[in-house]
């Protein structure tokens, strides 16, 4: 937990040594371009496929032909389905377009999910990422709601939490995550960090030149609210719009502050109690 706490977002971060790797690959990410995610869901099957995830049945949602709603112990990819009119809005002339966007745990830079799990079943990997020990889950949920985007759910079967893990067992053997390797269109690309951030700026830049100017990413800056994301992603429209909150910030970074005030508390407490006591005595 406390070295979570010794870069703070806004400064250049290295997850896996703050975590105690001294020899450590470099960091590992994802980055979705969703200018050329075509909604297969291929990512999604690939997934479950890899990782034995257990099937979340399929049903109606109201939110156009998505049929998995969101991320949850089930659901470790997720492609949204937005469809927006409106003239204007739509950008196309037509009146009419779709969004599509692949959704992923966002392995953060700063992880509150790690921060407040209290059996150090949540871990960070020597690539950065952010993993569950199922095996040491306990499933007391401390981690759901600490998560700023709301990605870590209980399964309701074993009460314990399940979450993407980049498929850590490939990339330990230098193989690509399921998903990014199954995309057709190459919209989830995995590699170095830092790497893709370059990639994906120049891919910004491409596009607003080829007329996009809405074109943004999100959760590339490392001084953002989490320290900057594993896995980030190129709008084209609002997060909002896609159902990212658009100022995430790690829930728990008020922590050492908190600690800090308490224990000044407890020594005024405890000298007041100990004065009280000496004045009685005399």
């Amino acid at each position: 937990m406390v070295a979570q706490f010794l870069g703070m977002p806004g400064t250049a971060a290295d997850p896996a040594a703050e975590a105690g790797y001294t020899d450590h690959p470099s960091r590992k990410g994802f980055f979705t371009d969703t200018s050329v995610c075509i909604g297969c869901k291929a990512c999604e099957v690939a997934c479950k496929e890899w990782n034995a995830v257990p099937e979340d049945g399929l049903r109606l949602t109201g939110m156009s032909f998505d049929n998995t709603d969101k991320l949850n112990a089930d659901t470790w990819r997720h492609v949204a389905f937005v469809e927006q009119a409106g003239g204007a809005q739509a950008g196309d002339g037509e009146g009419l377009r779709w969004l599509m966007a692949s959704d992923v745990c966002k392995h953060c830079t700063h992880a509150a999910c790690l921060d407040v799990c209290p059996t150090g079943a949540l871990v960070r990997t020597e690539f950065g990422t952010v993993v569950v020990q199922e095996d040491v889950c306990n499933g007391c949920g401390y981690c759901v709601p600490a998560c700023p985007y709301g990605v870590i759910a209980k399964r309701e079967d074993d009460g314990r939490v399940w979450k993407c893990t980049m498929c850590y067992d490939r990339i330990g053997d230098g193989l690509t995550p399921a998903c990014a390797k199954a995309c057709p269109t190459e919209s989830i690309q995995y590699g170095d960090l830092d790497e893709l951030r370059t990639r994906a700026r120049q891919r910004v830049e491409q596009l607003h030149a080829d007329g996009v100017p809405q074109a943004r990413l999100y959760g590339e800056d490392p001084a953002d609210g989490v320290g900057g994301a594993g896995a980030f992603f190129l709008l084209l429209d609002e997060p909002e719009t896609y159902g990212f909150p658009p100022d995430p910030v790690v829930t728990t970074r008020d922590l050492p502050s908190m600690w800090r005030h308490a224990g000044v508390a407890a020594a005024a407490l405890l000298a007041g109690v100990a004065a009280a006591f000496i004045g009685r005595k005399s």
